[in-house]
């Protein structure tokens, strides 16, 4: 039991002298490269897709804005055009039902 102690020892003693050691001589990194520039939104043109001739568009609104738009081309399905934060960032869906998902109330608001 003793032996079986003290090389335990041995072994706690030896990995803590080798972490004190000082690693060989280090060279210093190389400066890093400047970030990529990042360009505005403001000067990229935008992009508006206007709905074919033929298509019903039907808005729903809440509170004076757009929150949703309900796209029927002829001759097919509807899809939905939902706007979650209200910043202009529209996504497409094809049906309202996407799942479960967890429930995105305005709790409170900055006007």
């Amino acid at each position: 039991m003793r032996r079986v102690f003290f090389l335990v020892l041995l072994a706690a003693t030896t990995s803590a002298l080798a972490q004190l050691q000082r690693p060989p001589n280090l060279e210093p990194l190389p400066e890093a490269p400047p970030p990529p520039l990042i360009r505005d939104s403001a000067d990229e043109p935008r992009v508006r897709i206007a709905p074919q001739e033929g298509d019903k568009v039907e808005a729903v609104r809440d509170g004076g804005r757009i929150v949703m738009l309900k796209v029927t081309p002829p001759n097919s399905e509807p899809y939905y055009l939902l706007d979650h934060a209200g910043n202009g960032n529209w996504t497409r869906r094809e049906a309202l039902d996407p799942g479960n998902r967890v429930p995105m109330w305005a709790i409170w608001t900055f006007d």
